[in-house]
């Protein structure tokens, strides 16, 4: 099989920017910087880019693994691993239904559900999937968008649907619910669904020559290993940091 090398360019540059996110949330939340643009808008949008990137890059290519079951199953069993750790060890700060449960997710669901999605036309499908992903993108605040006589507007999700961690998987979190990286079934299937019917396209039209560049080595040796160093960053920045730290404030006081 050929290699997309750009897929691999794309997932190692997004894989690095997220390490930076998080070394930067670490020093924000753990080691109390008071970086103020980290909680605006700007960090928001840095915030967003990573996840987008990551989930429509996974839906873009699911089309193309072989062992599709075994591939889903892992990230899944990955994302229960950070839920685990962060438990165990920083339950203050513990990661539940993370972008790794959500891509397992969504991994595993689309073995049986590409079954009806490859009978549907690529466009129409995309644009379902986009309606969708706006329809259901505040359904962790208790809200559905819809369309009215006047525009968009919102509706009231019943309370009685955000009841518990089986509600939370779904997208409707109870009150008590807490996750510092938190990617729930919905909205965020609708965004890999546009993924996979951009593949779509892109197959119908042949685009695919021109994914299979190489230009940059480096990000793309990253891109083919970002299961492990995705499951690795942190622990490796937050002791890194540490150290930083730890010798910092001894230099300090001498």
């Amino acid at each position: 099989m050929k290699r997309y090398h750009v897929l691999d360019e794309i997932r190692g540059l997004t894989l690095i920017s997220m390490i930076l996110y998080h070394a930067s949330w670490d020093m924000v939340y753990i080691f109390h910087r008071n970086w103020i643009w980290y909680e605006s808008a700007v960090g928001y949008v840095w915030q967003q880019s990573i996840c987008w990137t990551f989930i429509l890059l996974s839906g873009f290519c699911w089309s193309l693994g072989r062992e599709k079951l075994k591939r889903g199953g892992m990230v899944f069993g990955g994302g229960m691993l950070v839920t685990t750790v962060t438990l165990l060890f920083m339950p203050q700060n513990r990661v539940v239904f993370g972008v790794l449960t959500l891509l397992g997710s969504c991994m595993l669901l689309m073995i049986p559900l590409h079954k009806i999605l490859k009978k549907v036309h690529p466009l129409i499908g995309l644009g379902i999937s986009a309606v969708f992903f706006v329809v259901f993108r505040e359904i962790t605040n208790g809200f559905l968008w819809y369309i009215g006589a006047d525009g968009w507007k919102r509706y009231r999700m019943p309370d009685c649907l955000y009841r518990n961690y089986i509600t939370a998987y779904f997208g409707m979190p109870h009150d008590s619910f807490f996750s510092t990286d938190y990617f729930p079934v919905f909205p965020w299937i609708f965004l890999f669904l546009i993924g996979y019917f951009l593949y779509r396209i892109a197959e119908k039209k042949a685009l695919f020559k021109y994914l299979l560049p190489q230009r940059l080595k480096a990000a793309g040796w990253i891109g083919r290993h970002s299961f492990p160093i995705y499951l690795l960053h942190q622990p490796i920045v937050y002791t890194a940091l540490s150290v930083y730290h730890f010798l910092a404030e001894i230099l300090m006081d001498g």
